[in-house]
């Protein structure tokens, strides 16, 4: 089994070999690929001289903070969810083992529900297995995981979730997206845009709508009240017969405050007779893309970019782990526009 050439570019470039490419090369994971290189971990002396000869062979630089990372360590970082469906924690666990695979470092999941006795549980599991560190996500950003994680005597970095006091977390700028998706219907010449929203209870829905609110008047526009309600599908149908039905001022626009009840937006309009994008343009948020791509029309939706926040997260947790200081913080990291069919580019676009 060879890698040999994967590497190089048209421009005859050749990325630097990584210990995947070494681990695939040898037929072994990359934690084994990892314990051999760092002459730790229990293998048959063949094996090891296999995997060394093999990295050897393709040219493999050992990356020095994994070197300093994985010495005398588990390879292994616990990540806590209580994100059921995993709708949120998978892409962001997607970019955390992104960060960490060429580290050889594993990724330990435990979802813990709203359960605070699985909560403790599981991270006595974690501590047991003596993890480098632990990143804990959840489902949603203004609320803490029902388990306690100060004091454990290990680094510890919140990603998606409601972090504890003085620690390092990494959320969206939830008021960013928002600005993307008016600004873009501002753009595109619409005037009169409706906002369809969540509950009141979820501190999103307030950013959201606060930069909803500042875009139009920024603009000179008029400011319609948003309709709160439950995140699903059938709230944006019946909130469509609020705005629509027997309405003296149909809104040209409407932005939702996540894609199910984008996608109900859209049914309920095409019932109507209204069309998407040419009378009423639309955009969500989320950018969940199972349902997105199967709207009618296609949805124009916003991207939190989990999976590089969660990327974020995973290296920042290697940096900790290497002894680094990182201050304390709550870093927001931008959100994306993904233009489909529901509405599309600006005149200038």
């Amino acid at each position: 089994m060879s890698v040999e050439g994967e590497g190089e570019t048209r421009s005859g470039w050749r990325r630097p070999v990584t210990l995947r490419d070494v681990a695939f090369a040898a037929g072994v994971s990359v934690a084994t690929a990892s314990k051999a290189l760092n002459d730790q971990g229990r293998m048959t002396a063949e094996t090891r001289l296999r995997i060394q000869e093999t990295a050897r062979r393709l040219g493999f630089r050992p990356n020095s903070l994994a070197q300093s990372l994985l010495r005398q360590r588990s390879f292994t970082v616990g990540l806590l969810t209580n994100d059921t469906y995993g709708r949120f924690s998978l892409p962001v666990m997607a970019g955390i083992s992104d960060a960490l695979v060429d580290n050889g470092v594993s990724v330990f999941l435990c979802n813990i529900e709203d359960d605070p006795r699985l909560g403790q549980l599981h991270v006595e599991a974690m501590l047991e297995k003596r993890v480098d560190g632990i990143i804990a996500t959840g489902k949603r950003v203004d609320r803490k995981l029902p388990v306690e994680l100060s004091g454990l005597g290990l680094p510890i970095i919140y990603a998606f979730t409601e972090p504890a006091q003085d620690s390092v977390s990494f959320i969206c700028d939830e008021e960013g997206g928002a600005r993307l998706a008016v600004e873009h219907l501002v753009r595109l010449g619409r005037r009169r845009i409706a906002h369809i929203t969540g509950p009141t209870t979820f501190a999103v829905v307030h950013r959201r709508a606060a930069a909803y609110h500042a875009v139009l008047a920024e603009s000179g526009l008029p400011v319609l009240p948003p309709l709160l309600g439950p995140w699903n599908e059938g709230w944006g149908h019946e909130a469509v017969a609020h705005l629509f039905d027997n309405a003296a001022e149909r809104p040209d626009a409407v932005f939702c405050g996540n894609d199910q009840i984008a996608r109900g937006v859209i049914d309920a309009l095409r019932e109507r007779g209204i069309r998407v994008p040419i009378d009423v343009a639309v955009v969500g948020f989320d950018n969940w893309e199972i349902l997105a791509n199967a709207s009618r029309p296609p949805l124009t939706t916003i991207d939190m970019n989990l999976t590089e926040l969660g990327r974020e997260a995973g290296l920042t947790l290697l940096s900790l782990v290497d002894g680094k200081r990182i201050e304390p913080e709550i870093r927001k990291l931008p959100c994306r526009l993904v233009v489909r069919e529901s509405c599309g580019q600006p005149p200038d676009g």
